[in-house]
């Protein structure tokens, strides 16, 4: 009978679905989620910068990261990171510990939030992965306006003097954490302050990663 009570009062809302459900998602929701799974990971991992992403940013994925982001869900963080995380586990892509940063945001924006999602993730990645937590490893000193509106060389402008080296370790290598990649121009200019630093960057791990759809010939 205590049981069967106890259950019922951990009986919650499913955040995508308001089913009841005691997991983070009813189960409908967690299939759905599933089906946004990339097979490939780390199908990008060769890129200029690496890679590493869960699923793609499209349906039950991307209605998940916005409802982190967007309608204060920082709980959606820890089911997300530790996905993440198993899924980074698997493809072995890296023999040594590391050390795990948050793309950050300005302060101005992280208050006006309440956190920054990607500190979220990346801490629920390193308690399943166990490399080192470095959520100050990297500071945004300007903030900037939406970026989805603008080309890849606005992008980049505007992010080439964002970012500034906070407190990090020094003898590991870095692997970048953060909800979304889109263009890349993020990544790149984060990696290229740790470069000049002196600190090496292995790549970059996201939830979600658009389908890239091949170009028409006609």
């Amino acid at each position: 009978m205590f049981s069967n009570f106890f259950s019922f009062v951990l009986q919650k809302s499913c955040p995508l679905c308001d089913r009841t459900t005691a997991e983070p998602f009813c189960l409908d929701c967690q299939r759905r989620l599933e089906r946004d799974r990339l097979t490939h990971p780390a199908q990008s991992w060769q890129d200029h910068p690496k890679v590493f992403a869960w699923g793609n940013y499209t349906d039950t994925l991307k209605r998940t990261i916005s409802k982190l982001k967007y309608d204060r869900h920082p709980e959606l963080a820890v089911p997300l990171g530790e996905a993440l995380a198993r899924s980074w586990m698997e493809a072995s892509l890296s023999r040594t510990k590391l050390a795990i940063v948050p793309i950050p945001l300005h302060a101005e924006k992280q208050q006006q939030r309440g956190y920054n999602q990607a500190e979220l993730i990346s801490r629920a990645f390193c308690n399943i992965t166990g490399d080192l937590h470095q959520p100050f490893g990297l500071q945004r000193i300007r903030a900037t306006e939406a970026l989805f509106n603008l080309s890849p060389q606005q992008r980049e402008q505007m992010l080439s003097q964002v970012f500034e080296i906070g407190k990090i370790c020094r003898d590991r290598q870095v692997l970048l954490i953060d909800d979304i990649y889109t263009t890349g121009a993020t990544a790149r200019s984060a990696i290229q302050v740790f470069h000049r630093h002196g600190i090496r960057v292995l790549g970059i791990a996201v939830v979600a990663k658009p389908i890239l759809r091949a170009r028409s010939s006609f």
